[in-house]
Parts: C-alpha cells; structure tokens; sequence
C-alpha cells in the first residue's frame, strides 16, 4: 500500500491505522516520489492526494491508470462534483473527500483490492500454511487448524509479513491493539499456542529471533535460531 499526501501528520495517521491492520505501507510526500516508490515497492493500492507539490495528483492519477492490477482511491479536500467526474475518469477506483473517517477509507480500500485481486484479499499463503480471510478458515496442508480469535489473529499477522522479523513490541501494538496494556509475554505465550496446533516442536516454521522478536517462515526450513 502507498499513501501520497504532501500532510505528514496525513500519511503518519493512515499508514499507522493501515499497519495495525496488517498491510505493508510505504508513505510518499509528492507525485514524483510516489512513483519512484510505485516502481521499487509495487503496491497493490495507491492512496492519493490531489494538491501536492512537484506532480500533483492529477498527473499521477494519470500515469497510474494503465495497470489493471493496481487500485487507486484520490482522498482530497476537492468536494466539487466535477473533480469526483475527473479523478474517476482518470482511473481512479474511488474518490473520499476530507476530512474523513479511518474506517470508512479502509472500507474503500478492502472493496478495491477485492475488486482488483478478489484471490489476494481472500486467501494469504505462507508456504503450506493458507488463511481463508472471509471464512477465517486456517489449513495446513490439507489438515484444518482450529485456533482462537488472538491465535488468528497473530498467524494471520504472521503470515501477511512472512520472512520478515518482527519486533515482540511491534506484534504487541498490531495484533492486541496500541491502547493494550499488557506486557510482551503475551506475544510469547501466543507463540508457544500457534506451535502447539501447527505441530512446530522444532520451531522451524516460526523462528524465535533472541534479542529480536519471530519470523514466520514460509518454508519450514532448519532453525538456526529458535
């Protein structure tokens, strides 16, 4: 996901809305950074503002418009009717006017992904391991994995950054929530539960990193760290 918007405290507050819902998010502060980023981060999703120094909104819209694969939503303090008209006919899938609800933008934003890649948004995939994310539905291999809410919750997190390290404070804030209260040991008791119903006895297929945090692996190779 990229937000371009020339506002940091914009950018800041989407990205980490976005993230605690467990999308990669790269922010940009004008149209001809957010192509450099389109072109080394390839996001499934651009997020824009109109009125940006440099390249405005307008002419990124328009050299957006020609992948398929690609969704775009303009968020813009524009209320005319005539620009919804322009941004839509310039490719864009959807158009929120500011100021706006959090809630309401990632509605928008999960309809144009399901519009723009319906198997993406539905199943995410971390080698044998499938999370079916309209009937919440985990299998590995062939065998179904029953887990709780929290236990959910935290694979799917998992699996969305798979091979990536991830802090035990930054799991902590995306999976229990920035207001939760509790300490890290949580993170590790969860942990110990996802090993339990994956049979990972060897922790192979989610690596403890000391000093660090877990990795999901997508292949559950030998742990050189666990």
């Amino acid at each position: 996901m990229l937000v371009v918007d020339d506002e940091q405290s914009i950018t800041d507050f989407i990205a980490l809305g976005l993230r605690h819902e467990g999308f990669d998010v790269r922010t940009a502060g004008d149209g001809r950074a957010a192509l450099r980023a389109v072109d080394e981060f390839k996001p499934q999703l651009v997020v824009l503002d109109l009125m940006m120094p440099r390249m405005d909104g307008w002419e990124l819209c328009r050299a957006l418009a020609g992948d398929r694969n690609r969704g775009v939503i303009i968020l813009s303090a524009r209320d005319e009717t005539t620009d919804r008209i322009q941004g839509l006919e310039l490719g864009a899938d959807d158009y929120l006017v500011k100021p706006f609800e959090f809630n309401e933008l990632l509605a928008r934003i999960r309809a144009v992904l399901r519009r723009r890649q319906p198997d993406l948004t539905r199943v995410v995939s971390a080698g044998e391991l499938s999370i079916d994310t309209a009937t919440r539905e985990v299998r590995l291999g062939d065998r179904l994995v029953e887990l709780s809410v929290r236990e959910y919750d935290l694979l799917h997190f998992l699996a969305l950054n798979a091979d990536q390290v991830l802090p035990r404070q930054r799991i902590l804030d995306e999976v229990w929530g920035y207001n939760f209260f509790g300490d890290e040991n949580n993170v590790e008791v969860y942990i110990r539960y996802l090993r339990q119903k994956l049979g990972d006895t060897a922790h192979q297929r989610i690596q403890t990193v000391r000093g660090v945090g877990y990795r999901l692996r997508c292949r559950a190779a030998a742990a050189t760290e666990a």
